[in-house]
């Protein structure tokens, strides 16, 4: 089984991508907590800002200090890797891309078939890359969500690329 995927069709990149370096991405969605309800969508840039200006401000008020170093906090994430079920989100891959303005639909193509979508539906749309902290060698590299859970028993499994038509 191959574990690259290819975005192409109507776009301006062809681009490649490989969901096995996904879990080292900030961008990554916890899937069970996502589904349960309990995800909460954070602004990467809102967040970072916030993150910095509080570092900023406390520095300016106590001084330049060390930051303590947290091993349960680093062992309770790498934990958290080695056993949850993670996904991201398909748009962000497919804009890098630049689809041609012409351009309405997603394509994926699987093993078996084909299935469409229109691109204005990207949003609704993630990538299932790893399970139980296990990549998805068996019917993988990725299975394809709705983010409303309405396939996430039945999803599209067997990935073999992404044509934008």
């Amino acid at each position: 089984m191959e574990f690259i995927i290819p975005i192409k069709g109507a776009v301006k990149f062809n681009i490649t991508l490989d969901p096995t370096v996904w879990i080292f991405d900030d961008r990554r969605i916890d899937l069970d907590e996502f589904f349960a309800g309990e995800y909460v969508y954070k602004d990467e840039l809102v967040e970072y800002t916030k993150v910095t200006s509080a570092h900023w401000s406390r520095e300016i008020i106590e001084g330049s200090t060390v930051p303590p170093t947290l091993k349960s906090e680093k062992k309770f994430e790498r934990t958290k890797l080695l056993t949850s079920t993670f996904g991201v989100e398909l748009k962000p891959f497919i804009l890098n891309a630049e689809p041609r303005e012409d351009a309405t639909k997603l394509v994926i193509e699987t093993i078996e078939d084909e299935h469409s979508f229109l691109l204005e539906d990207l949003d609704s749309l993630l990538l299932k890359f790893s399970h139980k902290g296990k990549p998805l060698r068996e019917d993988g590299p990725v299975h394809v969500l709705k983010k409303d859970g309405s396939n996430i028993n039945t999803p599209i499994k067997n990935v073999t690329a992404f044509r934008i038509e």
